[in-house]
């Protein structure tokens, strides 16, 4: 069985790429920093079969270590500070984690497969994925962006995950690693943090219909994403380290979709007019927006076989129906404690 080490395992990504390597049979760690991660309970239901070691990207002698006593086949790293608006009241941090944090983690790869100057693994090579981002497109030269588009980061997040991009190349080329970067467009999920855009404005739907908020506060309406199904896009991460060479993958729908859909998707759903209920708060805007981004997946089509299976329709749906229960049952059990008080 093979071993698959999963840094930012309890996030949206981890969380459902963990689910899909343990099906597909590999014995599967999660890199954590510490005991008391908050969101360890997005993959309680996996708890029986996952394994954890400590580690963290901000330190070389705790990734040599994690990745000494794994002895993984492959390595998947999706660790990151994810929220672009907090890279630029964090860019420092943000830089360490995103971008020398991968630098970080392909040293500690290096060192523990032996592998020097001479390119050959005392060991065998282990197989590591970076999760670079369409966010590194920035100011896009071209529409749609595929694996030769210039990059033209328009944030630190963005700018630290060029970094992290073109590091995972050079270990390649300079010392025959195989590393592979997805240039994953945005991709959601009900296990979205709550700051994503796509995720507040479900929560918020499903608060509204329920009677539990009155507005829903929104920047750029008009911002453009290719917005996919993030259970869909792990599969993507794991066929890129079953190739024969590493490369870099471009994954996305193909498909774009404003904020403005959204959020009318996401209102239509309840049988609502989102146009009742949405605030725009200049506040929310970006210092420098990333106006469109659509993906040109071709070649993860062709060599992957890769392809996405739910659209954004369905997806938004899916997202307000799964807050729309969470928020009702939240709602019933205070009830329930309110009563039983009196």
């Amino acid at each position: 069985m093979k071993r698959a080490l999963i840094t930012g395992i309890t996030g949206q990504d981890g969380s459902y790429l963990a689910e899909h390597l343990l099906a597909e049979g590999y014995h599967v760690w999660g890199l954590v920093r510490g005991q008391a991660n908050p969101r360890k309970s997005r993959i309680s239901s996996l708890a029986s079969e996952v394994r954890f070691v400590e580690g963290d990207l901000l330190d070389q002698g705790s990734l040599v270590s994690a990745v000494n006593t794994v002895q993984p086949d492959e390595v998947y790293n999706l660790a990151a500070i994810s929220f672009v608006p907090m890279s630029w009241q964090q860019a420092e941090l943000v830089t360490e984690v995103n971008g020398m944090g991968v630098l970080r983690m392909l040293e500690a790869l290096r060192m523990v497969s032996g592998i020097d100057k001479s390119r050959t693994p005392d060991r065998g090579q282990i197989r590591f994925y970076q999760a670079s981002s369409s966010e590194m497109f920035g100011k896009v030269a071209e529409t749609p962006q595929n694996e030769r588009t210039t990059f033209h980061p328009r944030s630190p997040y963005g700018v630290a995950k060029v970094y992290g991009h073109f590091i995972t190349r050079n270990y390649r080329e300079s010392f025959g690693m195989f590393g592979t970067s997805g240039i994953l467009f945005n991709h959601e999920s009900p296990r979205r943090g709550a700051e994503f855009v796509t995720r507040k404005i479900s929560m918020a739907v499903a608060r509204i219909k329920l009677g539990l908020q009155d507005k829903l506060h929104l920047g750029n309406l008009d911002a453009v994403r290719d917005w996919g199904y993030a259970a869909d896009y792990v599969r993507a991460m794991h066929l890129m380290l079953q190739q024969d060479e590493p490369g870099d993958y471009v994954v996305g729908t193909g498909q774009m979709h404003s904020v403005r859909d959204a959020v009318r998707i996401a209102f239509e759903a309840v049988g609502l007019d989102w146009q009742d209920y949405v605030v725009i708060d200049p506040a929310l805007v970006r210092p420098a927006e990333v106006e469109t981004l659509c993906a040109d997946a071709e070649r993860a089509r062709s060599e992957l076989g890769w392809k996405p299976t739910v659209d954004f329709e369905q997806l938004m749906h899916m997202m307000v129906e799964s807050d729309l229960e969470r928020a009702s049952s939240a709602h019933k059990y205070r009830d329930l404690m309110l009563t039983a008080a009196w």
